[in-house]
């Protein structure tokens, strides 16, 4: 049984009108997963990455997300307060471990791929700030989440891409559909 909320691209980006700012590719009726695989066989990278953060539970976007900045970071890369804080979140999604990754992701500078997951597990839900109820609005977990990747990538040697993008979307497909018996957060 898949995970995914979605019976269609379509409904991906009727629940999420901004999505079509980011993707440039129309929906179509088709399944995600495959309308997701077309768009990497068209090499639509941008919108493939896109749609892989929009497709899934916030949760599964945020494991996501670290799970392919992690694996695009060159060796020997110091550890990343922030990616921690996302993961924590991942693991134990408290609403103390959402606050202490926003902070660490508002405290981050926007060139750091953690500042950017730490925020994707942030606006995850709750309030945006902590003196106040500001709701989180329900698409910056994907918008984040989705810097955070296209961020990596744009980093990872241009011959080393078309794999990095690869394993990015297939962990996003390992992450949604619960009969491949894999990965999970």
């Amino acid at each position: 049984m898949s995970k995914l909320r979605f019976s269609t691209a379509q409904q991906v980006f009727e629940a999420f009108p901004t999505a079509q700012q980011v993707i440039g590719t129309a929906p179509t009726t088709e399944p995600p997963l495959t309308f997701l695989r077309g768009l990497v066989a068209a090499g639509e990278h941008k919108d493939a990455i896109g749609f892989c953060a929009f497709v899934m539970p916030r949760r599964e976007t945020v494991w996501w997300a670290l799970q392919c900045v992690q694996r695009m970071q060159p060796a020997g890369t110091p550890p990343d307060p922030a990616l921690k804080a996302a993961e924590t979140w991942v693991r134990d999604p408290t609403d103390e471990a959402r606050r202490t990754a926003l902070a660490l992701g508002e405290a981050g500078h926007h060139a750091s791929l953690g500042t950017w997951v730490a925020l994707a597990a942030g606006y995850s839900g709750g309030s945006m700030v902590s003196t106040h109820a500001v709701p989180c609005p329900p698409d910056l977990t994907a918008k984040t989440a989705r810097i955070a990747v296209l961020t990596a990538l744009g980093r990872v040697p241009e011959r080393e891409r078309d794999a990095a993008l690869r394993n990015c979307v297939e962990a996003c497909i390992r992450l949604v559909d619960d009969e491949s018996g894999r990965t999970r957060a």
